[in-house]
């Protein structure tokens, strides 16, 4: 028997429960029909950041960054490429820290891009500076209490 895997809509911030042999095949939220399961990056918001990081059981790994930023540009395909390679076994989201200044304070951030892998409701690790996409990969891989 498994265990249901427990995600939050990135869109609309529901909470969803997944069987986890069903993460493969693009299951979508119950109230607004986005996919779960992606291997694009996300846009979040304060409000669906809170939800994601405190309800996911998958991991969430999220780049802080700002527009004006020259590393987040530069690592933004790095980011991108990132996620595809870990579809299914991590998700991947961004926050625009200028628009959303308050998630910087609240998460402590100093610099930017940083790295944050949020996993069973809480941080478990973080990564600052612009990094390679097998950085990335290998520091998700690391970090995660199941194997991504």
């Amino acid at each position: 028997m498994t265990y249901p895997v427990k995600l939050a809509c990135l869109k609309c911030g529901q909470a969803n429960r997944v069987p986890a042999e069903k993460l493969a095949s693009s299951p979508k939220c119950g109230t607004c029909g986005v996919g779960l399961i992606s291997d694009k990056v996300a846009e979040l918001n304060p409000t669906s950041l809170a939800k994601a990081a405190k309800l996911d059981d998958m991991p969430l790994i999220v780049d802080f960054w700002a527009p004006w930023c020259g590393p987040c540009r530069q690592m933004a395909p790095d980011f991108a490429k990132a996620a595809i390679a870990l579809k299914g076994r991590a998700r991947f989201a961004k926050v625009n820290t200028q628009d959303f200044p308050a998630v910087s304070q609240k998460n402590n951030i100093r610099g930017i891009p940083a790295l944050i892998l949020f996993q069973g409701g809480k941080e478990i690790a973080r990564l600052t500076g612009a990094r390679p996409t097998r950085d990335i990969v290998a520091f998700v891989q690391q970090k995660t209490k199941k194997p991504a």
